[in-house]
């Protein structure tokens, strides 16, 4: 099935997705998989209160993975999203500074 959206990792997301555990992030991967082939589902949402960050979403082995990302939408060819970097939550609220890590790189990748 050809995918219909194109996800790219950052460094840090990269790096987070290979601390993991393998049957972790074979569940992580396949909900990117799900989104790239434009799939929609409560995996792969915007964050309220923010300027347009979006998060895979992954419970797994009662852990709560996130993985933050953004639309790039500047090229009318492919629709491309972008994960800046993940953790795994340990309480309800999404830390600040995560949040304001995913807008810094945010930032920088379309200053660039």
């Amino acid at each position: 099935m050809e995918n219909f959206i194109e996800v790219r990792l950052m460094k840090e997301a990269e790096g987070f997705l290979e601390s993991l555990d393998e049957n972790t992030k074979e569940k992580v991967s396949f909900n990117i998989r799900k989104t790239m082939q434009g799939l929609k589902g409560e995996w792969f949402e915007k964050m309220k209160g923010t300027d347009e960050l979006f998060e895979f979403r992954t419970l797994y082995n009662k852990q709560y993975i996130r993985l933050f990302a953004f639309w790039d939408r500047r090229n009318n060819k492919k629709t491309l999203i972008i994960c800046t970097h993940g953790l795994i939550k340990k309480t309800d609220k999404t830390p600040t500074t995560d949040i304001a890590k995913a807008e810094r790189f945010k930032k920088e990748y379309f200053s660039s």
